[in-house]
């Protein structure tokens, strides 16, 4: 018989390691002490002699899991020995979820500016640059390609940074919203290379969005041609709020009148 098939032969059961119930269960409990044991449930063999017994576990923080004892004996051997405890989940066992790298799990929010990301050599977001290999002062054209960078955006990055960037609170928004958009801003920055025809950068300190990318079909109240007149009642856009009852409770000190200055003085004097 091929030594395949002699592989792949059914195991047979071993009367002797079946028996051994209370063996198995003296070894789980020596582990398991001081919490006890449950029943057993199940009996499986693992190889010749060797067979491995279950027991139900009885902690609230192992649901479904159970105690299993491994089992063997010598050959033409009477008598079981224990080999290893451990407990092993069972169908409907209340597991860990799965283990998930940290460089999978990382999100953009979770890092800050002291944070340093490892590097990242096959990252498809950037692609080699060329490399300034010259010493003349009159080729910006060549410095502006990037030269000096060793890597730079490649067409994957700047697609995912467009769609990133459109579909942020700084693209365009739904429902109503100014007429004007930031394509006739005065305060628009506009971007260099095939980002041009997508977005700018806000310059306007008035807005929320000062300093951000915005894209050219966004909008907000601080538009250059804002069609609100500076003498209407939408300035402030936001009056401010007094907190009347904290008056009530506590009013505030008048002011000394200048007669009141002077009756001070005079008692002082005196």
């Amino acid at each position: 018989m091929p030594k395949t098939q002699a592989r792949s032969r059914a195991i047979k059961k071993d009367a002797v390691l079946e028996a051994a119930v209370d063996v198995a269960r003296a070894g789980a409990e020596a582990v398991a002490h001081p919490r006890p044991v449950g029943e057993h449930v199940g009996f499986e063999m693992v190889s010749d002699r060797l067979a491995t017994h279950y027991f139900a576990s009885t902690d609230e923080g192992y649901v479904g899991w159970c105690w299993s004892v491994t089992i063997a004996r010598v050959p033409r051997g009477r008598v079981a020995t224990v080999c290893e405890v451990d407990m092993t989940p069972r169908d409907g066992a209340l597991l860990a979820p799965e283990w998930v790298p940290w460089e999978d799990r990382l999100r953009p929010s979770d890092i800050s500016r002291e944070d340093t990301l490892p590097y990242v050599a096959d990252d498809v977001r950037l692609e080699h640059s060329y490399e300034d290999t010259s010493s003349d002062p009159d080729l910006p054209i060549v410095r502006e390609l990037g030269v000096g960078r060793p890597r730079v955006l490649s067409p994957e990055g700047r697609s995912q940074a467009a769609t990133r960037w459109y579909q942020s609170e700084r693209g365009p928004k739904s429902g109503r919203r100014p007429r004007n958009t930031c394509s006739t801003c005065g305060f628009l920055m506009k971007m260099s290379g095939d980002m041009r025809t997508m977005f700018g950068v806000c310059a306007n300190e008035w807005a929320t969005d000062d300093g951000a990318v915005v894209s050219l079909d966004h909008t907000c109240g601080s538009h250059s041609e804002t069609d609100v007149p500076k003498n209407s009642t939408a300035w402030p856009v936001r009056p401010s709020r007094v907190n009347e009852g904290a008056l009530d409770a506590e009013p505030m000190p008048r002011p000394a009148s200048d007669g009141d200055r002077d009756d001070a003085g005079e008692e002082g004097a005196n």
